[in-house]
């Protein structure tokens, strides 16, 4: 089965997609779906996604946008974008419409060449993960062990209510 549809009308809508990074595991991405391909930018003030520059291939996953859950997960070949290239130059006004609390939206393009690199990440037509074929498994990592407690009760108050 082509799901090729599937994968971007999900990415296109979801809020943030999850990639796999070696040394860092799942990390969330903010990006933009723009000519079949979902684009990242990551470095300097942008998100932190440690590995990714170095990566020919990323298995992405795309959370459902009304319950979070996963929906479809894909392998993608990145391209790292040269600044100042065609692609560079076409893909970044989206980038800056599409990235929200911009706080230099005049200038982001200028800092993101300097001090950022733009990602793009092409479907290679692999689907790992589909509807009705995902594990059941949350996928969250476990809690690191801990010392921590909860708090025993809580101490009196003057003017908190009592209950009844």
């Amino acid at each position: 089965m082509n799901w090729s549809h599937l994968v971007e009308e999900a990415t296109k809508k979801a809020g943030l997609i999850w990639l796999a990074l070696p040394d860092a595991g799942d990390r969330p991405a903010w990006h933009v779906w723009h000519d079949g391909a979902a684009y990242v930018v990551t470095g300097g003030l942008e998100q932190p996604l440690p590995g990714l520059l170095e990566l020919t291939q990323v298995a992405v996953t795309v959370p459902s946008k009304d319950n979070r859950s996963r929906l479809v997960s894909w392998l993608a070949r990145c391209e790292r974008l040269a600044p100042g290239s065609n692609d560079w130059n076409d893909v970044v006004p989206v980038l800056v419409a599409g990235r929200l609390n911009l706080p230099d939206t005049a200038t982001a393009a200028d800092r993101w060449a300097r001090e950022s690199a733009i990602v793009r990440l092409i479907p290679t037509g692999d689907v790992l993960e589909q509807p009705g074929d995902t594990p059941r498994d949350s996928g969250a990592a476990p809690p690191p062990p801990t010392t921590a407690t909860t708090v025993g009760r809580l101490p009196g108050m003057l003017g908190r209510r009592r209950k009844q």
